[in-house]
């Protein structure tokens, strides 16, 4: 069986992608939970290195083969299951699918490091407040927004692509982020938000993030760790 060995559910937005890929397919795995820990010497880093050379999560363990960074983990799954057709169908439309995820996957830095994925929290204020003071991060919320509204205009829904694809679960993490930080989308992009947000993968997905209970602190730009709720910042 496919082990995939991810970080923590509340914040680890990369591995959120892996996962609901895999999960949402039905593709059988064993899931690795590890608890995010940055440093090099931690538990996190060793047990990633001892797998892999990045010490980075998602990290895709196949009969002991290791596939590393979450592009190149759904090619491998799209590649080792054809029937799941993970990709669309037709070529013009897979290969606007897979402009879509390259995108994603190397941009939208400022949206990224603005909005950390956390799906616990509840930040409304801190939403409004970056895009009114970052610049850069509203034009990248605009950018998804009018990639979302041509794809699913093209489409016609429910996602981006018609039927689900890797696409979606690229943009998995920032229907996350949409909610976390109640960021102001078209309509027909909301709907889709929220769409994903229903998916019972999803559903699954943040029932296990609210459960952790846990506070890492290198993850939390916004918020003081808490006295007695949350645990602590390490181990």
């Amino acid at each position: 069986m496919l082990q995939l060995y991810i970080g923590n559910k509340n914040y680890s937005s990369w591995s959120l992608r892996a996962w609901l890929l895999l999960r949402h397919s039905g593709i059988a795995f064993e899931e690795k939970r590890l608890r995010l820990d940055w440093d090099e010497g931690s538990d996190f880093k060793k047990t990633l290195y001892a797998l892999a050379p990045t010490g980075r999560v998602p990290l895709l363990i196949d009969d002991g083969f290791a596939v590393w960074d979450s592009l190149a983990i759904a090619e491998y799954v799209a590649d080792l299951h054809p029937e799941k057709a993970l990709w669309p169908g037709d070529r013009r439309q897979r290969g606007r699918a897979r402009s879509l995820c390259a995108e994603m996957h190397s941009g939208f830095a400022e949206l990224r490091g603005t909005f950390g994925m956390n799906v616990e929290a509840s930040l409304p204020e801190v939403g409004a407040r970056m895009l009114a003071e970052k610049p850069g991060t509203a034009r990248d919320l605009a950018r998804i927004d009018a990639m979302w509204s041509d794809a699913l205009e093209a489409s016609g829904g429910p996602f981006l692509f018609g039927a689900f694809s890797i696409a979606d679960a690229f943009f998995a993490p920032v229907c996350s982020r949409v909610k976390t930080f109640a960021l102001p989308l078209s309509p027909r992009s909301a709907a889709y938000a929220r769409h994903m947000q229903t998916l019972p993968a999803f559903a699954e997905w943040t029932a296990d993030a609210l459960a952790e209970h846990d506070f890492v602190l290198e993850d939390e730009p916004y918020r003081s760790r808490p006295e007695t709720s949350m645990g602590t910042d390490r181990p």
